[in-house]
């Protein structure tokens, strides 16, 4: 299915309004419903609205207690998997402020307890020096300073304990030359010291590893609840847990084909002679 930014917006609303006319169809009030599902009766009025996406354990409980046709509940899971789905554009992103964005991915991280972060192509803000985010925001309108010391401030969560994190870099991810040599060989020394912490495991796949699947975007998993994917012109966000699992059996695989510890440290140092 095509995901169309107008149809990403709409669709809490339209699986809303398709949860009230199987309601009317069948018959119930709202009351009647609610208390079918053992919900309340405010609940069930919002995720009609649109004012609350129902988790999947939530609308299969609506939908047993509607006795729907297997074709309805097709239907309907289809259009909560769109409403899971959620669309940020870069040009929206910038219009909000790139800091804005710096602030909700420290709020993911801080509420996370495990994530994984998959590189095919660059190193991700919590791995990089100064310089490096620098220079990986020449791109971006108005004056970057604030998100640089953002940035640099969420690399503290690293530390902190709170969460776990796997990283899995590509060689193109820790060679691709947004420095020259000089920045590069200590942004390759910065992973390398990260790599040490406690919270942290840093892997790496060198060009020649055989695997069944391409790297094709970065894309960063937040326990099983949440799944990111970047691509140029925006981000797309999972909720749907279906989603979720996916990209967290696409991490796992990579996982199995990385080198960890001293073996990715010694990788790293060897391609940037540090």
């Amino acid at each position: 299915m095509a995901l169309e930014p107008d149809e990403l917006a709409a669709a809490s609303g339209n699986l809303g309004q398709t949860l009230r006319e199987l309601r009317r169809t069948a018959g119930l009030s709202g009351e009647r419903l609610a208390r079918r599902c053992a919900m309340s009766q405010s609940k069930i009025s919002k995720i009609e609205t649109g004012r609350l996406t129902p988790a999947l354990v939530d609308l299969d409980r609506i939908l047993n207690a509607l006795e729907v046709t297997s074709e309805q509940a097709g239907l309907v899971l289809a259009r909560a998997r769109l409403a899971n789905t959620e669309w940020q554009g870069k040009r929206e992103l910038w219009r909000k402020g790139l800091e804005t964005r710096q602030d909700e991915l420290r709020s993911l991280e801080s509420s996370a307890s495990e994530a994984r972060y998959f590189l095919p192509t660059m190193v991700t803000g919590l791995l990089a020096t100064p310089a490096y985010i620098r220079a990986s925001l020449t791109h971006s309108p108005g004056d970057v300073s604030g998100t640089v010391a953002k940035k640099i401030a969420r690399q503290e969560v690293l530390r902190d304990g709170s969460c776990s994190f796997t990283f899995l870099l590509t060689e193109q991810a820790a060679r691709w030359a947004i420095l020259p040599a000089e920045g590069m060989a200590e942004q390759a020394r910065r992973l390398v010291e990260v790599s040490r912490l406690e919270s942290v495991r840093l892997g790496v796949l060198p060009l020649g590893t055989v695997l069944p699947r391409g790297p094709m975007n970065t894309f960063t998993v937040y326990d099983d609840r949440l799944a990111t994917v970047e691509i140029f012109t925006g981000r797309l966000a999972f909720r749907d847990l279906r989603d979720v699992a996916t990209y967290r059996e696409l991490f796992a695989m990579y996982e199995e084909h990385a080198l960890f510890d001293d073996d990715a440290r010694e990788q790293i140092q060897g391609w940037w002679g540090t």
